[in-house]
């Protein structure tokens, strides 16, 4: 959400839980660059990304290359801030569960 407007992703082909939280972080910091956002704050309801991406945690097997292309898109500007959350505070995160009811 930026600004109170939706941007989702649809059709990313295969993957787990944490590459979803991965690709929805990169994006995120993707439109913040392209709308040149300065002082923003990106939330999320997974403690490992959230916890990878701040460099608090290792990152290890597949979610490596998240970490890296994360770091490639952060790079050369101020670090961003990425704070964790409860998955039952994460509005956007349960209007997308809903979207793909199982």
């Amino acid at each position: 959400m930026i600004g109170g407007k939706a941007h989702i992703q649809r059709d990313l082909g295969p993957g787990t839980g944490m590459d979803a939280e991965w690709r929805a972080l990169i994006h995120a910091v993707g439109l913040a660059r392209e709308l040149d956002l300065i002082d923003v704050v990106f939330i999320g309801d997974s403690a490992a990304v959230v916890n990878q991406a701040n460099g608090t945690a290792k990152c290890r097997g597949g979610n490596i290359r998240h970490l890296e292309e994360f770091r490639a898109i952060i790079s050369g500007a101020n670090p961003p801030r990425i704070r964790h959350i409860k998955r039952s505070q994460n509005l956007a995160g349960i209007a997308l569960a809903r979207l793909h009811a199982r």
